[in-house]
C-alpha cells in the first residue's frame, strides 16, 4: 500500500469514518471561534501551512473528493473503474489559502453535508466500487472514505496544536 495512504489510514485506526466525518465540521467551527487573525496566519512548524491554508485545503479536498466519489459510483456495472483526476493540493492551497477562513469553513461544511448525504445512500456495491488512482493504484470507495476521515484527523491535529499555541 502507498505509504502516504497507509499513514492517513493508520491515523483513523479503528474509528468509524462516518462518525469522524460527521464530527469534523463542529470541531472546525469550535476551533475557528477560538482563532484570532494571528492564529489564522500561524503554522504548526516552519515550512508547514498556516491555519487558514489548512482550512482552505480541507474545503478543497472535500470538493475534489466529492467529484471522485460521484464518478466512482456512476460507472455502469461491468465497465472498467473510473480513473480519478489528480489535483495538486499545493497549487490549490496557494490560491485558496488566501481566502477568508470563514468562507472556507462554510464551503467545507456545505460540501461535507452533501457528501455525508451521498454516503448515506450507498449500497454495499457502491462501497466496494474501485477507482484507479495514478499514484496509488486501485482504491475502493470505502478506502477513499476512510482516507478522507483520516485526512480530517491529521489536519485537525495540526489546527489543535496551533490553537494550543504549538505553532
Amino acid at each position: 500500500m502507498d505509504p502516504y495512504l497507509q499513514r492517513i489510514l493508520d491515523r483513523l485506526g479503528p474509528l468509524d469514518p462516518i462518525d469522524v466525518l460527521g464530527a469534523t465540521p463542529t470541531i472546525l467551527a469550535d476551533l475557528a471561534e477560538r482563532f484570532g487573525e494571528r492564529d489564522w496566519n500561524t503554522s504548526q512548524a516552519v515550512g508547514k501551512w498556516p491555519a487558514r491554508t489548512i482550512l482552505a485545503h480541507l474545503a478543497d479536498t472535500e470538493l475534489g473528493l466529492a467529484f471522485r466519489f460521484r464518478q466512482a459510483v456512476s460507472v455502469p456495472a461491468g465497465d472498467p473503474p473510473h480513473a480519478v483526476q489528480p489535483f495538486d493540493h499545493d497549487a490549490w492551497a496557494e490560491r485558496s489559502g488566501r481566502a477568508d477562513p470563514w468562507l472556507a469553513l462554510e464551503a467545507f461544511r456545505a460540501l461535507r453535508a452533501w457528501n455525508l448525504t451521498l454516503f448515506s445512500g450507498f449500497s454495499l456495491d457502491d462501497w466496494g466500487r474501485d477507482v484507479f488512482h495514478h499514484e496509488r493504484g486501485f482504491e475502493s470507495v470505502d478506502t477513499m472514505v476512510r482516507f478522507l476521515a483520516g485526512h480530517d484527523l491529521h489536519h485537525l491535529d495540526q489546527l489543535q496544536a496551533i490553537a494550543r499555541g504549538g505553532g
